[in-house]
């Protein structure tokens, strides 16, 4: 079996390094392989019966599209927002490639609609009400797919990648690099061998902890890189509708008075729910969607406030961290999501199911077990997100109500960096990386621009 070039992961950076490669080279023999199932296959029992069943791999986090296909199939149309490409590629070359990007995402069906660039006088006022707060407002035009909607574009795109010869093989988990005699990468070995002499790996985060495996297995050089751990947050849909109607998702950045330590809002979604995913089979972590169609909307929005930690020698295991975190959640939990309200964290108390019930803000995450966060995260993680609450509460008077709701525990796994020179190869020859798993992008958009990248590089 062997193949021109050969794709690890389904997710936005290996979709579109295809894409690419098919669009510059039609006659190139490309292979995908992804350790999940076709979108079409892509089916999670929970959505229907409340009960997840842990299928393995995980079907919101794993398969076509990967995580993007489940979630709030958002597209931040700034080079400022969702990862490190500038850095690789530079400012106005990301800027125009998220362009190309997006028109290849409209031609697929995603909404014209763009949120964010025509409410200025609106956006003014909460640029005002976040200075004012020490937070940074980040403007990024929106454009958002919806997770019905996103679900069904990335099945237009999977059915045209098998039109234009594109082989794609599923359940089918890598297990290797293939070297020879000479430690010259030849392929993969995953249920058999397959062979190539160009390799990208494009996983997402759910592969981050088997790339920072293979990483220490090849001596594939890395470097340290961030931890984001914290809450996800639930109010009505009243509190954040100013931020809502003017930008959709409000990126507001905060540095802790008490120790300096970077907080974000992330993934915010309007008239969404919570929900959960599950990493390694049964690691239960809380995330957020939201539906495009209006009779699928929610009375609450959520959004995550995530603390981001850079850490120095000698550590080295992101991953790791977080997932101890998260595990202490489970703990307590029954490997579900703790969820406690605002008021009775600053109080020291668990929130109980009797406050939960009387509660104005209903959960969306239903089976959410009422808890204590305290006991889970350390106390500057809470310190900073306690901070950034009272801050936001200047700009979205009502956020800091007793009857929020903070959902547990919140992680986004990156793997350490992988070190990559300017055209994203490692320091094994033809090995090259992208997307989130290698930590140089944070999102649907950038993971999508750095196949582009990759695409234009390997056809060549």
């Amino acid at each position: 079996m062997s193949y021109d070039v050969i794709i690890v992961g389904a997710g936005p950076c290996g979709i579109f390094t295809a894409l690419e490669l098919k669009k510059k080279n039609p006659k190139l023999s490309i292979l995908i392989i992804e350790k999940g199932n076709s979108i079409g296959k892509r089916k999670c029992p929970k959505r229907k019966t409340g009960v997840c069943v842990c299928c393995k791999p995980c079907n919101i986090t794993t398969g076509f599209a990967g995580a993007g296909a489940y979630s709030d199939g958002k597209l931040s149309l700034s080079p400022d927002v969702g990862g490190n490409l500038p850095k690789y590629i530079g400012y106005e070359e990301t800027k125009k490639l998220i362009n190309y990007v997006d028109d290849i995402y409209l031609k697929f069906g995603a909404d014209e609609t763009i949120y964010g660039i025509d409410k200025d006088d609106e956006i003014r006022n909460i640029r005002k009400k976040a200075i004012s707060s020490n937070l940074k407002l980040v403007e990024c035009p929106i454009r958002h797919m919806g997770t019905e909607e996103g679900y069904n574009i990335y099945s237009r795109i999977e059915e045209y990648l098998i039109s234009i010869g594109i082989e794609l093989s599923f359940m089918n988990p890598v297990k290797d690099l293939l070297l020879d005699e000479n430690k010259n990468l030849i392929g993969v070995l995953a249920d058999k061998e397959y062979y190539s002499k160009k390799v990208v790996i494009a996983v997402g985060r759910d592969g981050s902890d088997w790339l920072s495996n293979l990483c220490i297995k090849h001596n594939i050089d890395t470097e340290t890189g961030d931890v984001d751990i914290g809450v996800r947050v639930e109010t009505r849909n009243e509190i954040m509708e100013e931020l809502n109607e003017s930008m959709y998702e409000s990126k507001l950045i905060y540095y802790s008075s008490t120790f300096d330590d970077k907080v974000r809002t992330f993934c915010s979604n309007p008239g969404g729910e919570v929900s959960t995913e599950y990493y390694d089979g049964n690691l239960a972590v809380v995330n957020g969607h939201s539906y495009k169609s209006k009779s699928l909307k929610s009375p609450n929005t959520n959004f995550a406030l995530l603390v981001t930690k850079h850490f120095t020698k000698p550590f080295k295991s992101p991953i790791e961290y977080g997932k101890h975190i998260a595990k202490l959640g489970n703990m307590l939990s029954g490997n579900k999501v703790l969820v406690q309200r605002y008021g009775d964290l600053k109080k020291g108390r668990r929130t109980t199911e009797d406050r939960l019930f009387r509660n104005n803000i209903i959960p969306t995450l239903k089976d959410a077990v009422p808890g204590d966060l305290s006991l889970v995260l350390p106390y500057r993680i809470l310190k900073n997100i306690e901070e950034m609450i009272e801050a936001l509460d200047n700009v979205t008077p009502g956020l800091a109500s007793d009857e929020t709701l903070l959902y547990g525990v919140e992680v986004k796994f990156y793997s350490n960096r992988v070190v990559v020179d300017k055209n994203f190869e490692t320091n094994i020859p033809n090995l090259y990386v992208g997307g989130d798993g290698a930590g140089i992008t944070r999102g649907l958009m950038q993971a999508s621009v750095n196949g582009i990248v990759l695409g234009n590089i390997l056809a060549k």
